[in-house]
């Protein structure tokens, strides 16, 4: 078997993994509903981070550009994704295996608050237009759409998107008003 080293990842010196982002990432978590659909979404190509970014995003009205940092799409590939991989690699119910499998779970947890405390340093300067008079829902919508993979956009029927934006958007006390 032959094993490429690759170069440490280059990350910025001070981060924010408790920041406004993670804690609307663990609320929204706690909703089975949403986090089934997250999941779903995942399977079918598309980035949990970038959902939750554009949720909240959508809650404080601001709407979502889809262009992300370089830092955030090299981790996401390189460390976030490959844990993910070797965790789903493992039997769920495998007793021999369920410490390793529970390790690689955890370890996943905190590559996730990595992910996402790297899309929260840039995501106001890369995102800075506010939207004007829509609620919350409508401009989680319009984040979703720029969110979601190009290569599924027109796959999702607008009423799966429309029941995601609700579902990020019940977070924020404003969801039915403007932003």
């Amino acid at each position: 078997m032959t094993i490429t080293q690759t170069d440490p990842l280059t990350l910025p010196a001070l981060m924010e993994p408790d920041n406004p982002l993670w804690r609307y990432a663990l609320a929204c978590w706690q909703k089975p509903e949403l986090a089934e659909t997250c999941l779903d979404l995942q399977a079918q190509g598309w980035s949990v981070t970038r959902i939750l970014c554009a949720g909240w995003l959508g809650v404080n009205g601001r709407t979502f550009t889809g262009i992300e940092d370089a830092k955030v799409t090299e981790w996401r590939e390189h460390v976030t994704g490959r844990i993910r991989s070797a965790r789903k690699s493992i039997p769920r119910d495998h007793g021999p295996t369920q410490e390793l499998r529970s390790a690689l779970a955890k370890a996943e947890l905190q590559a996730e608050q990595t992910e996402l405390a790297l899309a929260w340093q840039t995501l106001y300067e890369r995102n800075p237009e506010v939207a004007s008079m829509q609620n919350c829902t409508t401009v989680t919508v319009q984040n979703l759409l720029s969110a979601a993979p190009l290569t599924t956009r027109e796959l999702h029927p607008m009423t799966q998107i429309t029941k995601l934006a609700g579902l990020l958007a019940e977070h924020s006390p404003r969801s039915t008003e403007p932003c």
